[in-house]
């Protein structure tokens, strides 16, 4: 059993017997998003989470302040968060703060100074922090907030008294919700086409309107997709109210995929329920539950909005991955090949993803305008180089970024297109023309968050991590699996350049559960390790990575990195030479006098 100095957080819900006893559903479900909500937060400071509890969470943290620092920080999104909300139906967290010397075993935490952490929670005001002295003599000036001495406190089976220092927020700063900005979509090459039957309102007739608003939102943010075709609002709204099966529905109306769904107002709470289904078959193929609070409307509708067309837009994808060829087997469609390419995508392994390269090049052999198989195939040569599945070369990339250039100008309004294509120019260093085309990403689909994402990777490779890492949450936020995206790799990155490299650990060690052999996450673990000081973990970290990457040398390594600022580049490689990765690799040519680099 391994003992550690660390800086404990534990957590609970003020109030949350009374809550569940009242909605024990809904709060279990409001609980899990808040949950989700704050757990970029924890990583940003360095920390991971322990264990979940019934209405609360563990946390360990390297470091006092960071641990401060998150607690304060989730404190104040969870104010942002309650801003609207009545006082009844508010969820406020109660987080204590202690350190010292732990026993770890199996990833667990033990020892007095994690049930110290735990009593001071218990002292905490609801959307408070209380930190013990010792904790808070640790960190000292270093911190940003400020405390109030709340005196020695007594708890059961501690000895001895227990200075407290508090926290509380004032407030919390808003962000206005960003206008939508419509976007017409024509199909280019789809054969799915989804409709949205109007929400049922199971509230008085007075609430007619917001359920019928919320349909159109949703039709609305799904038409932006590129991946399949939305039915207009006439061609469903003619079935609101009328008791017809959604296999004839689907029938008249030509549609692949149904949405329906209720919205129930109950005073200051509304329920909204949704579901994907394969009409012929009645299959049901997504369900959802989101309960929310009335306080700013127009706010709550957007961001049910936003995560329900997050979440059934992932839901087509895969649908349409796994479904049956719809031309004969023996004479398969371009569009046939790239939907079994893409099933096999999914699957995320080395062999699974050279035989969806293979089908993704015969889709587009067989159909040279179909944007969206270069994307994807543009996507993965990337991702099967970070994956180390595929050795990087200039031929490879200069393949990879004319797939994205044709992809776009085969279909200027898929925001996917222009994401891939902002990544690969930031990728190059070509600051400016990245820029473009992620806000083009953006503004052809604000509710795609992979296009924020791809925004926080320009503003990566400019120096303004601070940026960066605000895109990179939002986008880990919204609690997507879509593969496409390593988010977590990129926002290790932003946390090292800004010194920050406990953070940088903890979305490093987020990369590498997802796949073990990234080579920029295990790259910039053993930067950061070094960093620290520890430098036997930088020394094994390094064996892991070599022994991925034998030939891998930090001069090697660099080549792949055009970021703007020179501090950067030598920050990072500052890092990479301490950890004890070679700089370079000379061999002896036989009978030549000149040396050549294996580097």
């Amino acid at each position: 059993m391994e003992r550690r100095l660390a800086a404990i957080v534990c957590a609970d819900v003020a109030g949350y017997s009374r809550m569940m006893g009242t909605d024990e559903a809904g709060t279990h479900a409001t609980f899990k998003a808040h949950r989700s909500a704050i757990y970029p937060i924890i990583l940003n400071h360095g920390g991971r989470l322990v264990k979940n509890t019934g209405d609360g969470f563990l946390l360990e943290f390297p470091s006092i302040v960071g641990a401060i620092e998150a607690a304060v920080a989730m404190q104040m999104m969870m104010a942002e968060r309650n801003h609207h909300l009545p006082g009844e139906r508010m969820m406020q967290f109660r987080m204590g703060i202690h350190m010292g010397d732990v026993m770890a075993d199996e990833d667990e935490v033990f020892g007095d100074d994690v049930n110290i952490a735990v009593r001071l929670e218990s002292v905490a005001a609801p959307g408070g922090v209380a930190v013990s002295g010792k904790a808070y003599g640790e960190a000292g000036k270093r911190l940003s907030v400020p405390l109030l001495d709340a005196g020695p406190y007594r708890f059961k089976n501690i000895e001895e008294p227990v200075s407290v220092w508090t926290w509380e927020p004032e407030g919390a700063d808003h962000r206005s919700r960003e206008a939508k900005e419509p976007a017409n979509l024509p199909a280019q090459y789809r054969t799915a086409i989804v409709g949205v039957l109007p929400f049922a309102n199971l509230s008085e007739s007075a609430d007619e309107y917001f359920s019928d608003g919320l349909t159109e939102d949703l039709i609305h943010a799904l038409s932006l997709q590129s991946f399949y075709r939305v039915l207009s609002r006439n061609s469903t709204f003619s079935f609101k109210g009328k008791n017809v099966s959604t296999r004839l529905i689907a029938r008249e109306i030509d549609a692949s995929y149904l949405i329906q769904g209720s919205v129930r107002r109950a005073g200051g709470k509304i329920r909204v329920t949704a579901e994907l289904i394969a009409p012929e078959n009645g299959e049901q193929l997504w369900t959802g539950r989101y309960d929310r609070d009335i306080g700013d409307l127009f706010a709550m509708q957007d961001e049910i909005t936003t995560s329900l067309s997050a979440a059934i837009a992932a839901e087509i994808y895969r649908a349409e991955a796994s479904a049956p060829p719809r031309s004969p087997s023996n004479d398969l469609t371009a569009w046939d090949r790239f939907l079994k390419g893409l099933s096999y995508y999914y699957l995320q392994t080395q062999a699974d993803f050279e035989t969806s390269i293979g089908l993704f090049k015969e889709a587009i052999a067989l159909d040279p305008t179909l944007s969206i198989a270069r994307a994807y195939l543009a996507t993965m040569q990337i991702q099967g180089i970070q994956f180390g599945w595929t050795k990087g070369t200039r031929e490879l990339f200069d393949y990879t970024m004319s797939l994205a250039e044709s992809s776009v100008r085969l279909d200027p309004r898929s925001s996917f297109a222009f994401q891939i294509l902002g990544y690969l120019h930031a990728a190059e260093g070509h600051y400016e023309a990245a820029m473009d085309a992620a806000k083009r990403a953006v503004g052809l689909n604000p509710y795609d968050m992979g296009a924020r994402g791809v925004l926080g990777v320009c503003h990566l490779v400019s120096g303004e991590h601070r940026h960066a890492i605000e895109l990179f949450t939002t986008a880990a936020q919204s609690g997507s699996n879509d593969p496409r995206y390593q988010w977590a790799a990129v926002n290790a990155f932003s946390h090292y350049l800004l010194g920050q490299y406990d953070a940088c650990l903890s979305w490093a060690r987020e990369q590498l559960y997802v796949n073990p052999n990234h080579l920029q996450a295990l790259a910039i673990r053993a930067a950061a390790l070094a960093q620290l000081g520890r430098t036997s973990e930088a020394a094994t970290a390094v064996e892991v990575l070599l022994s991925n990457y034998p030939t891998l040398t930090v001069e090697r390594h660099l080549r792949n990195f055009h970021w703007k600022l020179p501090e950067d580049i030598a920050h990072y490689r500052d890092g990479l030479l301490k950890a004890g990765i070679p700089f370079s690799r000379l061999t002896l040519v036989e009978n030549s006098p000149k040396l050549a680099a294996d580097s």
